[in-house]
């Protein structure tokens, strides 16, 4: 993809601030709770070889996907730098792409796209503009299941992050994706709570798309 102009939601994750977020979300917990969500939504589909998260900050994603699928193929586009480097210490076997989504280039997935486009808790902050292109990018990058996990809104708004404004946007992201993508379907949606007892997550409705 050609260079774009940073946007404020960019700097923002590249920098500081997302370098205090990558230090902040870490532990076992997280980790057992995406195994939980992941077996939920995984159950009853084929196998999941390959997959590519846009996002994955340090890889708790990545690391429970793999206590599922030891075999799993996994390519990450992590914005920031530090985050970035914990990846590749934890995890040397995942390709790591230090990049923003929107410059990612899709191209060097090689000869096919993953069987799984992942991306969660990170469309809420992009800059609205820029979803389209974001959107795009989940679609060529799969060839089978989309996964989408955000905070949903039926209209989309945007809510204070931390004290900072413009950081944080709710829609439908699913919903946009199918109404712009005619070989999208919904395969299965769900919620998880804060106060779930075991497997807490963070108030989030994750959406399985399929690609045919």
């Amino acid at each position: 993809m050609s260079e774009l102009p940073e946007t404020d939601q960019e700097l923002f994750w590249r920098g500081q601030f997302g370098d205090e977020y990558s230090a902040r979300n870490t532990g076992l917990d997280i980790i057992a709770a995406n195994v939980s969500l992941f077996s939920n939504i995984f159950a009853k589909l084929p196998k999941i070889d390959s997959v590519i998260e846009f996002g994955p900050n340090i890889g708790l994603n990545l690391r429970a996907l793999k206590i599922l699928f030891p075999d799993q193929a996994q390519v990450a586009v992590e914005i920031n730098e530090f985050a970035s480097k914990r990846l590749k210490e934890s995890m040397p076997e995942v390709k790591v792409f230090n990049t923003s989504i929107l410059e990612f280039d899709h191209k060097v997935l090689g000869q096919g796209a993953c069987d799984l486009a992942l991306i969660k808790g990170v469309l809420i902050h992009i800059n609205p503009q820029q979803l389209p292109m974001v959107y795009e990018q989940l679609h060529v990058s799969t060839s089978k299941y989309i996964l989408i996990c955000e905070y949903y809104n039926p209209k989309p708004d945007a809510v204070p992050y931390r004290g900072h404004s413009e950081r944080l946007y709710r829609r439908d992201f699913a919903g946009e994706m199918l109404d712009n993508y005619q070989d999208l379907s919904l395969v299965n949606y769900g919620f998880a709570y804060h106060r779930d007892p075991s497997f807490p997550q963070d108030d989030i409705t994750w959406f399985l798309l399929e690609k045919h």
